[in-house]
């Protein structure tokens, strides 16, 4: 018995502009296709995006009331939108690798000052078991577990959103783009 693969599921996202460059941010003077989006479009579409699951595929419609004299924007408009989610996605890899990076070294320090806690509470304890080196003792054992609180909400926790967003910026740099006339 062989298993049918449900294709991803479509979403579809249709924005209603007057002009193209409602699209872009205004503080960027790059050409359209290297220019950003503009933050209030960013966030709408990754806002959008980010309610369906991991697996899906998307379409966007962009509906331009006032159309360019200079002809069809539609490569124009995909090449702007996929190069924008395709940087984002660079821009997060490299986020990524950096919170590794400082959890590996995190993980260093934590690991070699717990060290350092447990001998010296090893050592205090070997001076006998009054309530002062009682209480040295178990302090040092706490502030050296409480230097590994770093280091493993890196790697426990941290890493997942920005995984999230690599992957859901991915998808949206290959998003379907489809430009229409009119509203």
């Amino acid at each position: 018995m062989t298993k049918s693969a449900n294709p991803a599921p479509i979403h579809r996202l249709a924005l209603r502009v007057r002009e193209i460059a409602q699209l872009f941010n205004s503080m960027d003077p790059t050409p359209f296709l290297n220019k950003d989006l503009d933050p209030e479009a960013n966030t709408f579409i990754e806002t959008w995006a980010s309610g369906f699951a991991p697996g899906s595929r998307f379409h966007i419609t962009i509906h331009v009331e006032q159309w360019p004299s200079d002809g069809d924007p539609s490569e124009m408009l995909t090449g702007a939108i996929h190069n924008h989610f395709s940087y984002k996605t660079e821009q997060t890899r490299s986020a990524l690798k950096h919170l590794l990076q400082q959890g590996r070294m995190s993980l260093v320090i934590g690991i070699v000052f717990v060290t350092l806690c447990l001998l010296a509470a090893d050592a205090i304890e070997k001076f006998g078991a009054h309530t002062g080196s009682t209480i040295a003792r178990e302090s040092l054992t706490i502030v050296g577990w409480v230097a590994m609180w770093r280091p493993l909400q890196i790697f426990l926790y941290d890493w997942w959103p920005l995984q999230r967003q690599i992957r859901l910026y991915q998808k949206l740099s290959s998003a379907h783009i489809q430009v229409i006339q009119g509203k």
